[in-house]
Order: C-alpha cells, then structure tokens, then sequence
C-alpha cells in the first residue's frame, strides 16, 4: 500500500524531457558538425570529449532521475565521475601517442 505520509517522487514534465531531448539533438548536431571541420586532433579531442560530458551529464540528470534523488546519492556518484574524466585525461596524451605513430 502507498501511504499519504511517503514523500512523492518528484518527476519532470513532459515539456521538460522534451527541452532537455532538443538540447542533446542540439549538442549532437553540433559534434556532428565539428567532424566536418579541419580543426586540429587536441582542439577537436577536446570540444569532443567536453561535450559527451556535458551530454551525459543531462542524460544521468534527467532520464536516469539523478537531479530528484537525496544529496547523498549524488555526492556518492559525483567521486567516481571526476575519477573517471581524470581518468580520460590522464589517457588522453597515449591516444595522441598512438596516432602520431600510425603509418602515413
């Protein structure tokens, strides 16, 4: 039984998901758009990678419900995303390594 006295789910409206769909499309557009361009591999690493993070930083937030959990699970998660991006920087020089070895 779901009592009167639980605190309710709070959930985004439809308008919201919507807005926050336009503006993933948006971003892809954008990276899309940057694939196109001759801008140089760190350059376009870079604004790549910033925002996949920025895409998924809206996807955790609203499609998976983060933004209405209680504080403590999101101070428990937002450790291991900075691990994670100092992760993927701390790679990100190998990978250019790598491709400045590839055969012309």
């Amino acid at each position: 039984m779901h009592t009167t006295d639980e605190p309710a789910h709070a959930a985004g409206s439809k308008k919201l998901f919507l807005w926050v769909w336009f503006w993933l499309l948006a971003l892809t557009g954008v990276e899309v758009f940057l694939a196109y361009k001759q801008l140089g591999v760190k350059l376009m690493l870079t604004l790549l990678m910033g925002l996949s993070i920025i895409k998924a930083s809206l996807i955790i937030s609203y499609f998976m419900h983060l933004r209405y959990e209680r504080r403590s699970l999101v101070l428990t998660l937002m450790p291991a995303l900075v691990f994670v991006v100092v992760l993927l920087f701390a790679l990100f020089p190998d990978s250019l390594r790598l491709f400045q070895m590839r055969p012309r």
